[in-house]
């Protein structure tokens, strides 16, 4: 579950950035092809802030779908599924230009 570590390395993130105010809301944006499960993240994220200053916040998870533009046709497509295939064109061609995103937002900081 690699999850886990990936909220222990969120938890080092946040807190470094966030300095002593508490952190209320931590948002995150996620890719369709990045193999997280947004459900096992948010369970790992209650795990590892239990007991900690982070305790009491919340991860709001945003999903990126995956998308491509494909070089023949320039179409760009919402793909509901991993196959990269131009559905305009039948091009294999094709460049990812949304869905590996993984990275913070922002930070909803409790006014002290």
């Amino acid at each position: 579950m690699h999850e886990l570590s990936i909220c222990r390395s969120i938890t080092d993130i946040v807190n470094r950035h966030a300095g002593d105010k508490p952190v209320q809301t931590v948002r995150i944006r996620i890719g369709e092809l990045r193999q997280i499960v947004p459900e096992t993240l948010t369970y790992c994220w209650g795990l590892v802030t239990e007991g900690s200053a982070l305790e009491s916040s919340t991860l709001e998870i945003e999903r990126v779908p995956l998308a491509i533009r494909c070089s023949s046709c320039d179409a760009r497509t919402t793909l509901s599924s991993p196959i990269l295939v131009c559905p305009e064109c039948d091009g294999t061609t094709v460049e990812i230009v949304a869905g590996e995103e993984f990275l913070i937002t922002s930070l909803e900081l409790a006014e002290v």
